[in-house]
């Protein structure tokens, strides 16, 4: 009996060893950059997550995981003042692989975000400052308290917005929006749609906006005073300006319902 308890225990343990090496971190590199500088991911199937924090440089991991992992090959095609990582599988076959990122950067220095994409996987975005544009095919895209102009772009699947200060774009073709905004910047021109879905915008109470709202088919709901108008049988639409008409915002849907309402 002790010796087969033993048995148990070393293939516990090589079992556990197995399992660590095969979640195991592929790539993990920092990089020194200044405010303004860029940082680029292209993933295809796996998920982006990019987090602000207190450290001084920017610090990339990446796992690549499932049983073809090592199929999968993460390019560093990185330059000075520009972070760019991609992602390459064999030109031929199927493969059950993917790469997750994970990145974490000076939440306090602005950086341009400018290509966040993956074609089947999530994106999510946390307490940073910068310009952030973002896409994913197939995936939510999650972005919250940043300081800075966001885009971000859904194929299939959820976008929320949270605690912007600055700008927003948001869309899907098919899913819901959800954006709150924190304070906009004058002359900002915004829009925030979906094909197949619900877009609730909420934005601050002194809201100084030129407003465009419109559903083919669904309800418009909002705080602020507008005109709502029937279209025919053709949806609904709302239109107007509140305060002084600063900055422009348009939210809209195919099918599904639109509301702006006050934070």
């Amino acid at each position: 009996m002790k010796k087969n308890a033993i048995g148990l225990a070393v293939l516990g343990v090589l079992a556990s060893l197995m399992l660590t090496a095969a979640w195991g971190q592929d790539f993990q590199r920092s990089y020194q950059l200044a405010p303004g500088d860029r940082i680029s991911v292209s993933n295809v199937s796996g998920d982006i997550s990019i987090t602000g924090y207190n450290g001084s440089a920017v610090s990339v991991t990446a796992f690549r995981e499932g049983p073809d992992k090592d199929a999968v090959e993460i390019q560093d095609q990185s330059s000075p003042g520009h972070v760019s990582l991609t992602v390459q599988y064999p030109r031929s076959g199927s493969y059950h692989a993917s790469v997750r990122f994970v990145v974490q950067v000076p939440r306090a220095s602005g950086y341009q975000f400018d290509s966040l994409s993956t074609a089947s996987g999530d994106i999510d975005v946390t307490d940073v400052t910068g310009d952030i544009k973002t896409k994913t095919a197939s995936g939510n895209i999650t972005i919250k308290q940043v300081t800075g102009n966001v885009q971000a772009s859904a194929a299939s699947g959820d976008v929320t917005v949270t605690g912007v200060a600055g700008t927003a774009s948001a869309s899907t073709a098919s899913g819901d929006v959800d954006v709150e905004l924190t304070s906009v910047a004058s002359g900002a021109e915004m829009k925030f749609s979906s094909a197949s879905g619900d877009v609730t915008v909420k934005a601050p109470t002194q809201l100084n906006a030129q407003v465009e709202m419109s559903t083919a088919s669904g309800s418009i709901k909002t705080d602020f005073p507008l005109t709502i108008e029937d279209l025919d049988h053709h949806g609904k639409k709302a239109y107007g300006q509140v305060g002084s008409g600063a900055i422009k915002l348009k939210i809209s849907t195919a099918s599904g319902d639109v509301q702006l309402i006050r934070s």
